[in-house]
Order: C-alpha cells, then structure tokens, then sequence
C-alpha cells in the first residue's frame, strides 16, 4: 500500500512539472505566445519583402519623361524628312520595296494629332503646317509609283533604252589561247567575261555560272583532253549564233 502512494505520488510530481513546461517557457510566459511570437516574422528580416518595397521605392521615385506636343511635332517632321528619304531612295533603285511601314506608322500619327483637342492655335498651325506638307508628298510619291509600274517614268524608260541598246548591238566574236588554265587566271577570266556578255546579249541568265565554277570546269576538261591527245595549248572561243551562244574549246 505504501509503495503504491508513493507511485502516485511521483506520477502526480512528474504530471506537473510536464505541464509547466508545455504551458510556459523560460520566462514564464505561455506556451501559446511563443510560438505566436515565432510565426510572426518581421518585415526587416524578410528578404522577399524587403526587396518588394525596394522596387516600390524605385518605382516612386523614378523619373517619368515627359513628351509635349512640341516634341511630337517635332519628331513628327523629322519622320516625314526622313520618308521623302526613302522614297527618293527607292525611285532611284536602291531599294526593291517602297517604306509602306514608315508611311502607316507616320499616318497613324496625323491622325491620333488631329484628333487632339488640347493644341494651342501656335501647335495647331505647326500640326496643319506638317499634314500639308505630308500630303504634297504623298500625291507625288503615288503619281511616281503609277507611273514606275505603268513603265512611264524616268528610271523604267532608262532602263528600256539601255536594253534596247544592248540588243542592237551585235556580239562580236571572241577567242582566247591558253596553255596554262589551271595558273593563267588572267585568260581564263577574260573567256568568263565573253561568255556572260553572249549569254546578256541572248537574254540568258549567267548569275547561276560563277568564275570559280567555270575556272573548275574549264580544268577539268583540259585535264582530260590533256590525257586523251597529250597538248596542254587550248583555244576557246565564245560567239552568238541564231540568238543563242556558242561557246568551244578545243585542243591544238
């Protein structure tokens, strides 16, 4: 009997101090407040947190530029400077393309300009000023076009005269003598050159034949006449017959 008060005893001591322990920590306080404490974690001390309001802070205080109506009558002007530009560029035939994007992008300006209500009459004179401007070149670059397209301007009647010329012109016949293709480049250049200018003079396209394949060509066949005959002496020559080209070579 005695040993079994003294079990319960001891069970009751031990049954205490554990719930002090749960219920409180070393200063005392509950349990239940440190770890609400510990959940609670400082903004300082948050590194997500910390940078967020950094780019908020940024963000506030960062310049915002500013563009006036000035400015974008401005870089309008500049803009159609720099269309006419192109245009003259593309009539002359150094560009394939007219400048369509520049010319969308500049008319979708006119007009978000026009519809500003907010121009001075100084702003609205320099805006009508622009537009008219604009228009005038607008009418001549679309009568240059329609006439470019229809052959009546001064580029495509250039262009057909020249052809014209290169057609009447008769081909002259060429030939060439040569005992070293591999090395003597200078001739074999000059064999290169007649046969383009036949094949211009034919209307055949020569872009497809460049001088590096034809030098290669021109060897290989050399190297086989050479074994076939034994002479290294070969003459080419280039002619036009019944409109289209002749060109031989054969071994001395």
């Amino acid at each position: 009997m005695l040993i079994r008060a003294n079990q319960a005893i001891r069970q009751e001591v031990i049954d205490s101090v554990s719930g002090g322990l749960l219920n409180s920590n070393n200063d005392g306080a509950p349990a239940c407040a440190v770890r609400q404490g510990r959940s609670q974690v400082p903004i300082n001390n948050n590194k997500l947190a910390r940078m967020a309001a950094e780019r908020r802070d940024r963000t506030k205080n960062a310049p915002t530029e500013v563009v006036t109506i000035e400015d974008r009558l401005a870089r309008l002007e500049e803009d159609i400077r720099r269309l006419k530009v192109e245009y003259d560029i593309y009539f002359s035939g150094g560009s394939k393309r007219p400048p369509y994007d520049t010319k969308l992008r500049i008319e979708s300006i006119l007009k978000r300009l026009g519809d500003d209500r907010s121009m001075n009459f100084a702003q609205r004179f320099h805006y009508n000023s622009l537009a008219t401007r604009y228009n005038a070149f607008r009418e001549v670059w679309r009568r240059t076009t329609k006439n470019r397209e229809e052959g009546r301007d001064a580029f495509s009647a250039h262009r057909a005269a020249r052809e014209t010329q290169e057609k009447e012109i008769p081909f002259k016949r060429s030939q060439f003598s040569c005992t070293d293709v591999r090395h003597d480049v200078e001739t074999i250049k000059g064999v290169y050159d007649a046969l383009i200018d036949a094949k211009r003079a034919c209307g055949e396209a020569g872009q497809d034949l460049s001088f590096a394949k034809f030098h290669r060509l021109v060897v290989e066949r050399t190297e086989a006449l050479k074994e076939k005959i034994g002479t290294d002496r070969m003459v080419f020559s280039v002619d036009v017959e019944a409109g289209h080209v002749s060109f031989k070579a054969k071994a001395e």
